[in-house]
């Protein structure tokens, strides 16, 4: 017989619903926790784009072509790696309302949309990098919210004052007993916000060149990953007994590492542009120099050429 663990004295209630109807219309708090926090990635954006003297404009042009591509990576990478969790319905691969974007597969694709459309603009990519990386923080960490309201990625059980309580028809094989489980989404939404808070305040106070922020953003949250996917017990393929995300996690971690010492280390390309327009200036004035030197001497030269001639008639 299964002994049932004691209720914790307090504890995280679960939600009483995912969504909520509008006449014959169902709004799941999941798809509208991203649209929130797609929103104020974007304000967030404009201000720190703005800031660097860069054009807001912009970040509306990216945006609108970097969500999408986005939701469909992220989408895309969650029915790769995570086939089993694939709902059944014909429609199953695109039910992103039902929850199931991977991180990794949606910072990808929009990565990818945005850098095409910086780069049709004309705008350096780099410090727009800088600028949106505390941005996606934030919109990650509003997202996470969604999660609660689907019940899911959530951590092993607890009796710690902040576990929560999953529904007995959502606890994974194996967990029906406990009521109780670690927030994961929760301890990942206040280390984005906390994160993002970070990357702000390097951005005023130190002198990191771009993309380091950006590179900052990719091995703390990467890092972050790793010990999350420790404590999560949802579905996941398993690699050397590992969860798949623990090596993604690993392995970005690792090459931000290396990414964010290079992008400090070299020499940036404008720099090396206005070194090399200095030399020329430099060089050009040292010839103006020796010219107008050149010109003032030559009275000398000639007055002392001449002075042999005289001698030799007389």
């Amino acid at each position: 017989m299964v002994r049932h663990p004691r209720m914790p004295l307090s504890y995280i209630p679960s939600p009483p619903s995912n969504g909520f109807h509008v006449g014959p219309l169902f709004f799941h708090y999941y798809g509208l926790m991203y649209v929130v926090g797609i929103t104020l990635a974007v304000l967030i954006t404009r201000r720190r784009v703005q800031a660097y003297g860069g054009d807001p404009a912009l970040v509306a042009d990216m945006a609108l072509w970097a969500v999408p591509a986005g939701i469909i990576g992220g989408r895309i990478y969650f029915d790769l790696t995570t086939p089993a969790q694939i709902p059944h319905e014909w429609y199953g691969v695109f039910a992103v309302w039902q929850g199931g974007l991977g991180i990794w597969g949606g910072i990808a694709g929009g990565a990818l949309a945005g850098i095409w459309r910086v780069r049709r603009r004309g705008a350096a990519i780099a410090p727009f990098a800088d600028a949106v990386a505390p941005a996606l923080l934030v919109a990650q960490a509003v997202g996470r919210i969604g999660n609660y309201f689907n019940q899911e990625l959530f951590g092993g059980p607890t009796t710690l004052p902040w576990g929560l309580v999953i529904a007995r028809s959502l606890r994974p094989p194996g967990y029906a007993a406990y009521r109780t489980f670690h927030p994961t989404f929760l301890y990942e939404l206040i280390f984005d916000l906390a994160l993002a808070a970070l990357l702000v305040w390097l951005g005023h106070h130190t002198r990191i060149r771009p993309p380091g922020l950006f590179a900052l953003y990719v091995i703390g949250y990467s890092a972050f990953r790793i010990y999350e996917e420790s404590l999560r017990i949802d579905y996941s393929q398993h690699f050397l007994g590992l969860r798949l995300n623990t090596f993604v996690a690993s392995a970005l971690t690792l090459a931000g590492i290396i990414w964010f010492v290079y992008t400090q280390r070299r020499q940036p390309a404008a720099a090396e542009g206005a070194e090399g327009r200095e030399g020329a200036e430099g060089r050009e004035d040292t010839d103006t120099e020796a010219a107008e030197d050149t010109d003032s001497s030559e009275p000398e030269i000639s007055a002392t050429a001449k002075a042999p001639d005289n001698q030799s008639s007389q």
